[in-house]
């Protein structure tokens, strides 16, 4: 293949990737924005980032007044947000029941709120993945440390569970169970 400089010049100042440090809400939101039509949130920490990226780049336009943040289907995600943790899940439950991908970001506290719903979404094979930022339940204070016994209560309502360990591996589970869960209409719980 013969080049010429032109175009030598072209592809040496083509960037291929760029590296970009994030956190592990930016990299979940990041994954998930792309392949859900609606997002339900409430904002509960320590998730509450992931509910606002969300809202945020849904809200983007460029200069053209075109959205600049589109999923897949070159759509903007809904954002819808809720007035409790409990409204989240009921709406979650509603909007996949009528086929849309949906999904949600919920905190270790919250998702205790989304219980009940789970066994339906469970039961009835709804595909979607509720994405959780795990921290230790509060006894008397709020406590910030990471702990996953409040997400292990989750175990019995028939969801899915994977776990990320790393900022990197809480990206690339996200788009894991998201196919996992169109693949297999099991719902995933992503913590």
């Amino acid at each position: 293949c013969i080049m010429n400089n032109d175009d030598l010049d072209q592809l040496i100042n083509k960037k291929v990737a760029e590296t970009v440090v994030v956190d592990g809400n930016w990299a979940v939101t990041h994954a998930s924005y792309r392949m859900n039509d609606v997002a339900y949130i409430f904002p509960i920490t320590p998730s509450s980032t992931m509910g606002e990226i969300a809202d945020e780049w849904s809200s983007t336009e460029d200069a053209n007044g075109k959205k600049k943040y589109v999923n897949l289907w070159d759509q903007e995600l809904k954002v819808v947000e809720m007035q409790s943790e409990g409204g989240a899940a009921g709406a979650l439950h509603g909007a996949l029941v009528s086929g849309s991908l949906a999904t949600t970001y919920t905190a270790s506290q919250g998702l205790l709120l989304f219980i009940p719903n789970l066994y339906k979404i469970a039961g009835e094979l709804l595909p979607t993945v509720i994405h959780v930022a795990a921290r230790a339940l509060a006894g008397q204070a709020l406590s910030i440390y990471g702990d996953h016994s409040d997400v292990m209560l989750a175990r019995s309502t028939g969801v899915a569970m994977v776990s990320s360990f790393t900022v990197q591996e809480a990206h690339d589970m996200a788009i894991i169970s998201q196919i996992a869960t169109l693949n297999s209409s099991v719902p995933f719980l992503h913590f």
